[in-house]
C-alpha cells in the first residue's frame, strides 16, 4: 500500500503533535512536584516559629511574612502556568484528533 504525499506529510505533523504532547506533560509535571513542593513549604512555614530560607550553599533566617508572600507568588505563578498548559495540551489534541481523521479518510480512499 503506497501512500500519497500529502497523506505523508500529515502523518509526519501529527507525530510532531503528538511529540508536543509528550513535551507538554513533562512540563506540566515538573510544574506540579514543583507546586506540591511550595504547598508543603507553605504548611510547614505555618506550623513553624522561625522561618529559614536557602541562599545558595547556605540557609539563613528569613521573615516569616515575605517568606509565606514570596512562596504564595509562586504557587500563583506555576498554577498559572500549569492551566496555560492544559490550555495548549487541549488543543494539540483537538489538532491531533481532527489530523488523525483526515489521514484514516484519506488512507482509506487511497485503498
Amino acid at each position: 500500500m503506497e501512500v500519497s504525499k500529502e497523506t505523508e506529510q500529515k502523518i509526519s505533523q501529527l507525530q510532531m503533535f503528538e511529540q508536543s504532547l509528550q513535551n507538554f506533560l513533562g512540563q506540566k509535571q515538573q510544574f506540579q512536584m514543583q507546586l506540591v513542593e511550595v504547598e508543603s513549604a507553605l504548611n510547614e512555614l505555618n506550623a513553624a516559629q522561625n522561618a529559614y530560607k536557602i541562599v545558595g550553599n547556605i540557609m539563613v533566617e528569613a521573615d516569616k511574612n515575605e517568606l509565606k508572600a514570596d512562596l504564595q507568588s509562586k504557587r500563583e505563578m506555576l498554577e498559572l502556568r500549569i492551566k496555560t498548559m492544559e490550555k495548549q495540551e487541549v488543543q494539540v489534541k483537538e489538532k491531533a484528533q481532527k489530523l488523525q481523521s483526515e489521514i484514516l479518510k484519506k488512507i482509506k480512499k487511497e485503498d
